[in-house]
């Protein structure tokens, strides 16, 4: 028989973790659903200099497992399994953790939509093992890796994947920044405000950037560019050394402290295709996404000059939070407040549904 829960956080990072606290407090039954490895981003994060209330700088894993702790004290259940299906058509919402022996539950984001259809039919021909009344999804993105030897091996040891994070780790040290779009360039010029001289690596010979964000960093005297160029390997002893790079076909080593890989994100959300509304680059669209589409949802949802549930999805009684919506920032305490936002919008929500 499936067990009911008032409220599913489906996602354990930050948004996901502090959504939590703020449901468990009122008195919602509320269930997150971890995953296998807990914790989101930050897990793979040494220390956090930039979340109030650590003066001092906490490690990322620490500091998650104190969100975990806090969240457990108001009364959380958390379940250290993958959401491997949803049925989102009606409530109340049915929820699946199975997989079909075999299935790596690590690589079910880079299914195609069709596998996961596949997987999905699959799953959903067995009970589900939760119900709830209303979810919220805060499954949260994760950088897209290029995969280069020295990648995993120094990461957080001179590889990053957020500048606005860790650029202050690196003052006065040769850095790279790999990517050309608006991303690597605001790396590169954030960077620039602590580092002795900051590289970006293209692989192309123009950037995708935008025309003022190109303006900035071509005209910074502390960056320069390799064109036409690939990132072949990062090298290093206990941390980040140098760099192995193909410019025009040649390759050379280059002296390296940091490397900063800003390639892109990928939202986890792969098992939501088809269930709620999802944007080109597979973003939950809320009424508070910071998007096109995210700006048409919040005009349609206007009530006497406010927007009703702005992290409401497409779905009634389906919120999101943090990175899976969050375009732009991708913060932990950016993740941390639309957590916030969307436990107290499923809390008004589901006294509405009950009065």
């Amino acid at each position: 028989m499936s067990k009911k829960v008032q409220v599913a956080v489906i996602g354990s990072g930050p948004a996901g973790y502090t959504a939590a606290i703020y449901t468990s407090r009122a008195q919602l039954e509320t269930t997150v659903f971890a995953g296998y490895q807990s914790g989101g981003q930050l897990m793979f994060t040494t220390d956090v200099e930039n979340f109030p209330g650590f003066p001092e700088g906490i490690m990322g894993p620490k500091m998650m497992m104190q969100f975990r702790t806090q969240a457990e004290r108001f009364g959380t259940s958390i379940v250290d399994m993958h959401v491997t299906a949803v049925d989102l058509s009606h409530r109340p919402f049915k929820i699946w953790t199975t997989l079909p022996e075999g299935t790596d539950p690590q690589k079910l984001n880079d299914y195609t939509p069709e596998q996961q259809k596949e997987l999905a039919a699959s799953i959903k021909a067995s009970e589900p093992e939760y119900v709830a009344n209303s979810i919220i999804i805060s499954t949260g993105a994760s950088p897209i890796k290029p995969g280069v030897t020295g990648e995993a091996e120094f990461s957080a040891k001179g590889v990053s994947y957020c500048a606005v994070c860790d650029a202050a780790f690196f003052r006065d040290k040769e850095t790279y920044v790999v990517g050309g779009g608006d991303s690597a360039m605001e790396d590169a010029l954030a960077l620039a405000k602590f580092s002795k001289h900051v590289t970006v690596i293209h692989r192309r010979d123009s950037f995708k950037a935008s025309k003022i964000m190109q303006e900035r960093v071509l005209g910074n005297e502390k960056i320069s560019v390799l064109w036409n160029t690939t990132l072949e390997e990062i090298i290093g002893d206990q941390k980040v050394t140098g760099v192995r790079v193909k410019e025009n076909g040649e390759e050379k080593v280059l002296s390296a402290d940091g490397v900063f890989i800003a390639i892109g994100h990928r939202p986890q959300t792969s098992v939501f295709v088809d269930q709620v509304e999802l944007d080109g680059h597979g973003y939950v669209v809320t009424r508070q996404s910071a998007t096109e589409v995210g700006v048409t949802k919040a005009q349609a949802a206007l009530s006497e000059g406010l927007v009703q549930y702005p992290s409401m999805t497409s779905v009634e009684g389906v919120f999101a939070a943090g990175d899976n919506v969050d375009v732009r920032y991708k913060q932990a305490i950016t993740a941390a407040g639309q957590g916030c936002a969307a436990a107290l919008d499923a809390e008004r929500w589901l006294e509405r549904q009950e009065s």
